[in-house]
């Protein structure tokens, strides 16, 4: 699977990834880099998935990459994993918004589907 370095380096990239995963799904909606805010697509997507199996392979695998944050993960679990039981896929919605201020940075607000 290709991916994006994001100008770091692999633990600091997985590290990044993780607390904008957790923020996705604790808050529903952030505001974060065009870039980014693709990367971290990926890794919701995948971890909603995690929470419609159910399982508890699929809950350590969730836990494992959210570093332990037993309030996310419950979350995916147990309030998500139902929201989205009949949807295959495509659970996050990115909107573009104006550019960042000092560098320009193109910038989207990433949140849930309802």
């Amino acid at each position: 699977m290709a991916y994006r370095k994001l100008g770091r380096d692999s633990k600091h990239r997985r590290a990044m990834l993780s607390n904008l995963t957790k923020d996705v799904i604790l808050k529903e909606s952030i505001i974060t880099t065009d870039t980014r805010a693709k990367e971290v697509r990926k890794f919701v997507d995948k971890i909603i998935t995690y929470g419609k199996k159910g399982d508890l392979v699929s809950r350590r695998k969730a836990l494992a990459f959210l570093n332990n944050d037993k309030e996310s993960v419950s979350k995916v679990f147990n309030e998500l994993a139902q929201k989205y039981a009949t949807r295959n896929g495509g659970y996050t919605r990115m909107y573009k918004i104006e550019a960042r201020k000092g560098d320009n940075a193109p910038q989207v607000i990433i949140k849930l589907v309802d």
